[in-house]
């Protein structure tokens, strides 16, 4: 019985005199897959990343950050140590992530609207949601 191909099915697999062999491993590359949509995981990556929303503090809740914010300006001289909480806004979406920092205070400025802490980091008092002191600065 005859089958198609018969003719050519035993013949010698053709090297090329012109050509040289491709390395196997480039070889292997040219069936990689494809990226179409290059970027387009990161996108949906980045949308999918959740921030959290600035909270709105209740009149209360000011009054009591501004009591604790006095009382730092007051013994700012002492370096007074505190725990502060405040959003850190996302640069690439609204919204941000809170962050929490424990230190000594190096300085307030009240129209730059910033607190410097004794590492340099500065944290804006439009952001802060939580200014707490230390057990040693309670007593």
């Amino acid at each position: 019985m005859k089958m198609p191909y018969d003719d050519i099915i035993r013949l010698p697999h053709h090297v090329s005199r012109n050509h040289p062999q491709m390395p196997l491993r480039d070889s292997a590359a040219q069936f990689a897959p494809f990226a179409a949509l290059t970027g387009y995981e990161a996108e949906v990556g980045e949308t999918a990343r959740l921030t959290a929303v600035k909270r709105e503090l209740d009149a209360q809740e000011a009054e009591e950050l501004n009591r604790q914010l006095a009382a730092i300006i007051e013994h700012l001289s002492e370096r007074p140590e505190v725990t502060v909480e405040y959003l850190v806004p996302d640069e690439r979406k609204a919204g941000g992530s809170y962050v929490t920092v424990t230190g000594r205070v190096r300085h307030v400025s009240i129209p730059g609207k910033t607190m410097v802490m004794e590492t340099g980091t500065v944290i804006p008092l439009d952001d802060v949601c939580q200014i707490t002191p230390s057990q040693e600065d309670r007593a």
